[in-house]
């Protein structure tokens, strides 16, 4: 009788505890994704995941997420502006080779899965190029004599409702104040494809305080802050139906 009525105190409980979630809109069957909890400015926000993490996503996450925990204070501004469903392109400016972890980190604080636009180099690595592609990540043929089969990666992505992150330059700024440099027309070509689909803007800084390459400095202590504020959509609707000529590319 006793463990009988531990037991029933104990459903009672959970019983409760899911009746306060509920109220609170936080409730999810027992085959819901994930609810994810993000702090936005101080805020709690609560989301629901609605893209299926594969295995090596979800491999590089208990990696790299307790890790992007250590490394630096996040601040998150205007997270609630990157789409939660469907495509969008989010563009970036680069400041150093370590600032994709927090950018995925964001991305997947708000219950995205991050699709980086990266070097197809990368890939033919033995390790990282597998994890890579598994993980689903975009290969860009630099050099390619076709300018629409190096962004095909992104073209199938976008087709496939998914978020793709693109760095607009194309590599990490070398302006030694780390001014955005002059961008690259990849992201030209695919707000002309995909007119529909959002554009955007996010502004970060502090990951190059934490690793600067071209500089030769590794600083992990004292901790640095990251911050990334996310912009509005970029309004390309008086570009809708034009060519991708040389001068619209460069004017986008």
């Amino acid at each position: 009788p006793a463990r009988a009525a531990a037991l029933t105190s104990c459903t009672a409980r959970k019983w409760q505890t899911r009746q306060r979630a509920c109220a609170r809109g936080t409730c999810v069957s027992p085959n819901a994704q994930a609810v994810l909890k993000v702090a936005f400015e101080g805020s709690l926000v609560v989301r629901r995941r609605r893209e299926r993490a594969g295995p090596y996503l979800r491999f590089c996450v208990v990696v790299l997420y307790p890790l992007t925990s250590l490394a630096w204070r996040r601040r998150w501004l205007h997270g609630e502006r990157i789409p939660r469903q469907g495509a969008a392109i989010l563009a970036l400016n680069h400041l150093s080779y370590a600032d994709p972890l927090a950018v995925g980190r964001l991305v997947w604080d708000i219950g995205r899965s991050p699709r980086f636009l990266a070097k197809a180099g990368l890939f033919e690595l033995p390790i990282v190029g597998r994890v890579m592609s598994g993980s689903g990540q975009i290969p860009v043929q630099r050099g390619s004599a076709d300018a629409q089969r190096a962004l095909e990666g992104a073209v199938t992505a976008l087709d496939e409702g998914k978020l793709v992150i693109i760095y607009p330059e194309g590599t990490v700024t070398r302006d030694p104040d780390f001014w955005p440099m002059r961008a690259k027309t990849g992201i030209a070509r695919l707000a002309l494809e995909f007119p529909d689909v959002p554009v955007v803007p996010i502004g970060q800084w502090g990951a190059q305080q934490f690793l600067d390459v071209y500089r030769r400095r590794f600083k992990p202590w004292p901790r640095k802050q990251v911050t990334m504020s996310v912009g509005a959509p970029v309004d390309l609707t008086r570009f809708r139906g034009r060519e991708p000529s040389g001068a619209n590319l460069v004017e986008i």
